[in-house]
């Protein structure tokens, strides 16, 4: 790359150090912010700031909210007897989509020992105290289909298994919309396993 001010090079690697943002995307960024408005600038630098300020993690489920208890927690119209154990808050918002009315539990992670993540780096014993008053029926455990995720789910069911609490996983199979002989074999297997009365 040709010299550049370091102010530019400093943003570029700044964007770089987002997940998903490459060295391309990165200078596009960049250039669209220099050439924007000073405002649009000062109104992202203030966005990201504020974001930073003014969120603060549940102290019933760990989602991001701007106070603690968070709107899901709080809301006495959700099934208090239905908890999602979830990876990270961007599951939260899918489930919403799907409209899912029970509360959740987020990890903030995965068992991973590659990664040198065990379970007392994510929030998973925070979730017992929750299960002590009976209030729970069902742990729907909604950890994503890899390997640290199926372990992760494995370690929380030994864990909450003697507590009596009934314990589901969400479905896994084949995705609407495609084709079965672009799917793996686990994708599969998974699909068969899960089948419903038709």
């Amino acid at each position: 790359m040709a010299q550049v001010p370091k102010s530019i090079q400093n943003l570029i690697e700044a964007f770089e150090r987002l997940p998903g943002i490459g060295p391309k995307t990165a200078q596009r960024l960049t250039f669209y912010l220099l050439n924007a408005p000073k405002e649009e600038a000062q109104a992202l630098a203030k966005a990201a700031l504020e974001m930073k300020e003014k969120t603060v993690l549940c102290s019933i489920c760990f989602n991001i909210g701007e106070s603690s208890p968070c709107n899901i927690c709080a809301d006495s119209n959700r099934d208090q007897s239905t908890v999602m154990v979830v990876e990270n808050p961007l599951d939260v918002l899918a489930l919403e989509k799907a409209n899912f009315k029970g509360l959740y539990h987020i990890l903030h992670g995965v068992i991973s020992p590659l990664e040198n993540i065990g379970p007392d780096e994510i929030h998973i014993r925070e979730l017992l105290p929750r299960l002590k008053d009976g209030k729970v029926k069902e742990i729907i455990l909604a950890t994503n289909p890899t390997m640290e995720g199926e372990a992760t789910a494995m370690y929380i069911q030994r864990l909450i298994s003697p507590l009596g609490v009934k314990m589901t996983r969400i479905a896994r199979g084949l995705p609407v919309g495609s084709d079965i002989e672009y799917a793996d074999e686990t994708t599969l297997s998974r699909a068969l396993e899960g089948r419903n009365e038709y």
